[in-house]
């Protein structure tokens, strides 16, 4: 019979003793998802798409870009696009309200070229560590944002967050970020 152990020094390693003096290290996928909030709603994304989250500040605006794209912010000498995660998706909120209110700044790879993207949240909460286990498909039904935004529902201390897909949130050809960005560079 064999006996299940913890490695103390990290939590997400399982080492199983079998018979004999062989021993079997199974790891657990655990992934870490910041989450947040939007509105009413708790939403996480992926911790290592994060590169970091600033206070609110002011953003530029650009005339004649989409509802969602709230304009750009100088981040450390660079352009940063910043959408309203809000208008994105189609749920109420309005970070500019809030003292709690954050820009999470997002890497992503467009035409093999890496680039900032600011998300407009309403507040951050925490970091959680969610097993593939814990995360089930999302309903067909009932829901107030469109299902392909959402990568599935992750279960946290007896409620769920929505994981949200950022490819398909931030799917540049779709939202035009390349080519506004490109417009506030040279204004």
């Amino acid at each position: 019979m064999s006996e299940l152990m913890v490695d103390e020094g990290v939590p997400s390693r399982v080492v199983l003793p079998q018979d004999g003096d062989d021993v079997v290290d199974v790891t657990r996928e655990l992934d870490k998802y910041l989450t947040f909030r939007v509105g009413e709603s708790n939403f996480g994304i992926d911790l290592l798409r994060i590169k970091e989250i600033i206070e609110y500040a002011s953003v530029c605006d650009i005339p004649m870009v989409p509802s969602h794209i709230r304009g750009v912010i100088n981040l450390r000498g660079n352009v940063v696009p910043v959408i309203d995660l809000a208008q994105r998706i189609g749920v109420e909120g309005d970070a500019t309200e809030s003292k709690r209110s954050c820009i999470i700044i997002i890497d992503v790879l467009v035409q093999d070229e890496s680039m900032d993207i600011g998300l407009v949240v309403d507040a951050v909460n925490k970091v959680y560590e969610i097993g593939e286990e814990d995360v089930e498909h999302a309903p067909a039904f009932g829901a107030n944002i469109p299902t392909e935004f959402i990568k599935g529902m992750g279960r946290i201390e007896r409620k769920f967050v929505v994981l949200l897909e950022l490819a398909k949130v931030l799917d540049i050809d779709e939202i035009s970020i390349q080519e506004y960005s490109d417009l506030a560079e040279h204004s």
